[in-house]
């Protein structure tokens, strides 16, 4: 990412559906000083996740215990699973002079804020980022053509993208998603 005289923490965050992971694949493939954080979470993995790599898959008794060990710089629950991100992951790759990339949800992009605003190094590395759709009726039918979600499991997603999207001001930067050819 360069051009900084302190490594960069970027948040990138927005709705479910709306391209957030392909953002991170493309920025951490054009810039070599990103590292991505790999978060936690509770759920089990989806066909080609890989612990480690994609998430790291906790059972719910070690995320509680890592919870009370206060680990998490950021936790939360989300669809009924619950994710967070290690504290000790973020700080070790800014000590290291590294710009740390964390691709998270909003309620966990806002708590990295909260958080960012109480500490002077992480508050001075942080940069979010918003990514939403043209309108929520693209975001259905990205949603749909995934094909990994049933009708129940998308109209929820939908629901809460309306919540999400009203909290849009809080980010440094808001991007509305799209296909590049």
């Amino acid at each position: 990412m360069g051009g900084f005289s302190h490594p960069v923490l970027l948040v990138v965050s927005g709705l479910s559906g709306a391209g957030k992971t392909t953002v991170a694949q493309r920025l951490l493939a054009e810039n070599e000083s990103l590292k991505r954080v790999v978060t936690c979470t509770t759920r089990a993995p989806r066909e080609g996740e890989a612990d480690g790599v994609d998430y790291h898959f906790l059972s719910d008794d070690e995320f509680s215990r890592r919870l009370a060990a206060d680990d998490f710089l950021e936790h939360a629950e989300v669809y009924g699973q619950r994710y967070g991100t290690l504290r000790l992951s973020v700080n070790e790759l800014l000590a290291a002079g590294c710009d740390v990339l964390l691709v998270n949800d909003v309620q966990g992009a806002v708590t990295i804020s909260e958080t960012a605003a109480a500490d002077s190094e992480l508050g001075k590395a942080l940069t979010t980022v918003f990514i939403e759709m043209g309108s929520l009726e693209e975001l259905r039918q990205r949603l749909e053509s995934r094909a990994t979600d049933e009708p129940a499991v998308i109209e929820k997603r939908l629901a809460t993208a309306e919540g999400e999207m009203a909290r849009r001001d809080v980010f440094d930067h808001v991007v509305t998603s799209g296909t590049k050819e």
